[in-house]
């Protein structure tokens, strides 16, 4: 393969990276760490999932499981970090709108004291609207998958 053709990996990424791609703040930003990014096809995610999290007072007290839609918004929320970086659009201002989630399947429940790995790859690429299929696991097992659909565009004006 030619030093032209190997795709650019990025990685490890600290919260400190993932919040300039990101516009999303607590209680709603999902993403810890980003592990690998490999711009164009993929990215690994790390969320901690703590006791301490807003949504476990209610989901569900005595037994704590993370929301399936929460793990879906991490999903995600990686997948906008795969594609400003790729795009090179980090820092823009862009925001990445879900437009659509197919085929998402849980497994298993995701409880406080694990570290959920998300991973996620392109599907389709375009300048603004982009496909992807992610999956989450907890110490390497399946506990989530859904492909989905995202647009790129700028905030709404104020």
């Amino acid at each position: 393969m030619s030093e032209a053709a190997t795709p650019t990996a990025l990685g490890p990424l600290d919260i400190g990276r993932v919040m300039a791609a990101l516009p999303h703040r607590y209680p709603m930003l999902l993403v810890d760490r980003v592990e690998a990014l490999v711009l164009d096809t993929s990215i690994t995610a790390i969320k901690a999932v703590s006791m301490n999290e807003q949504f476990f007072q209610g989901h569900f007290p005595g037994r704590p499981i993370m929301p399936g839609v929460l793990i879906v918004e991490a999903m995600a929320q990686a997948a906008g970090i795969l594609a400003v970086e790729s795009l090179g659009l980090a820092g823009s201002g862009k925001l990445v709108y879900f437009m659509a989630i197919d085929g998402a399947k849980f497994r298993k429940p995701v409880e406080p004291g694990v570290l959920l790995t998300l991973d996620v790859t392109f599907v389709q690429k375009r300048s603004s609207v982009c496909k992807f299929a992610g999956r989450a696991l907890v110490d390497g097992q399946l506990v989530a998958e859904a492909n989905f659909t995202a647009m790129i565009a700028d905030p709404p004006a104020a």
